[in-house]
Protein backbone atom coordinates (compact mmCIF):
# COMPACT_ATOMS: atom_id res chain seq x y z
CA UNK A 1 0.00 0.00 0.00
CA UNK A 2 1.35 3.41 -0.91
CA UNK A 3 -1.24 5.74 0.56
CA UNK A 4 -4.71 7.14 0.96
CA UNK A 5 -6.26 10.39 -0.25
CA UNK A 6 -9.52 12.19 0.46
CA UNK A 7 -11.69 13.74 -2.23
CA UNK A 8 -12.06 17.02 -0.28
CA UNK A 9 -9.15 18.75 1.48
CA UNK A 10 -11.50 21.25 3.13
CA UNK A 11 -15.22 21.34 3.90
CA UNK A 12 -17.45 24.17 5.15
CA UNK A 13 -20.65 23.23 6.96
CA UNK A 14 -23.40 24.95 8.92
CA UNK A 15 -24.40 23.43 12.28
CA UNK A 16 -26.70 20.47 11.58
CA UNK A 17 -25.44 19.81 8.05
CA UNK A 18 -23.71 16.63 6.93
CA UNK A 19 -21.10 15.80 4.30
CA UNK A 20 -19.55 12.47 3.32
CA UNK A 21 -15.88 12.15 2.47
CA UNK A 22 -14.62 9.59 -0.03
CA UNK A 23 -11.19 8.04 0.46
CA UNK A 24 -9.11 6.41 -2.26
CA UNK A 25 -6.56 3.80 -1.24
CA UNK A 26 -3.60 3.30 -3.57
CA UNK A 27 -2.54 1.22 -5.32
CA UNK A 28 -5.84 -0.08 -6.72
CA UNK A 29 -4.73 -3.66 -6.12
CA UNK A 30 -3.85 -3.20 -2.42
CA UNK A 31 -4.71 -6.33 -0.43
CA UNK A 32 -6.14 -4.45 2.56
CA UNK A 33 -8.18 -1.34 1.76
CA UNK A 34 -9.68 -1.01 5.27
CA UNK A 35 -9.78 2.57 6.56
CA UNK A 36 -11.00 4.42 9.62
CA UNK A 37 -12.12 8.05 9.91
CA UNK A 38 -11.65 10.13 13.07
CA UNK A 39 -12.37 13.69 14.22
CA UNK A 40 -9.90 15.87 16.12
CA UNK A 41 -12.87 17.22 18.16
CA UNK A 42 -16.11 15.24 18.05
CA UNK A 43 -17.92 17.99 20.00
CA UNK A 44 -17.58 20.27 16.93
CA UNK A 45 -18.00 17.70 14.15
CA UNK A 46 -18.38 13.95 14.40
CA UNK A 47 -17.56 11.43 11.69
CA UNK A 48 -18.68 7.85 11.21
CA UNK A 49 -15.59 5.63 11.49
CA UNK A 50 -16.19 3.55 8.33
CA UNK A 51 -18.50 5.61 6.06
CA UNK A 52 -16.84 9.02 6.54
CA UNK A 53 -20.09 10.90 7.13
CA UNK A 54 -19.39 14.19 8.93
CA UNK A 55 -22.08 15.80 11.10
CA UNK A 56 -21.58 19.45 12.10
CA UNK A 57 -22.45 19.88 15.80
CA UNK A 58 -21.25 23.33 16.86
CA UNK A 59 -19.20 26.23 15.52
CA UNK A 60 -15.46 25.67 15.22
CA UNK A 61 -12.72 23.99 13.19
CA UNK A 62 -11.68 20.34 13.20
CA UNK A 63 -9.51 17.96 11.25
CA UNK A 64 -11.08 14.77 9.91
CA UNK A 65 -8.37 12.15 9.44
CA UNK A 66 -8.60 8.96 7.42
CA UNK A 67 -6.14 6.21 8.39
CA UNK A 68 -5.41 2.97 6.56
CA UNK A 69 -5.42 -0.23 8.60
CA UNK A 70 -2.41 -1.45 6.64
CA UNK A 71 0.59 0.84 7.13
CA UNK A 72 -1.22 3.63 9.02
CA UNK A 73 -1.16 5.99 6.02
CA UNK A 74 -3.22 9.16 6.60
CA UNK A 75 -4.85 12.12 4.88
CA UNK A 76 -6.66 15.06 6.47
CA UNK A 77 -9.65 17.21 5.54
CA UNK A 78 -10.06 20.52 7.37
CA UNK A 79 -13.67 21.16 8.39
CA UNK A 80 -15.00 24.62 9.27
CA UNK A 81 -18.37 24.63 11.03
CA UNK A 82 -20.32 27.86 11.10
CA UNK A 83 -23.29 28.74 13.29
CA UNK A 84 -26.73 28.54 11.76
CA UNK A 85 -27.52 31.52 9.56
CA UNK A 86 -29.41 34.27 11.34
CA UNK A 87 -27.74 33.74 14.70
Amino acid sequence: MTGVSLDKKSVSLVVGETETLQATVTPDNADNKSITYSSSDATIASVTPKAGKITAIKEGNVDITVTTEDGNKTDVSKVAVKAESGE
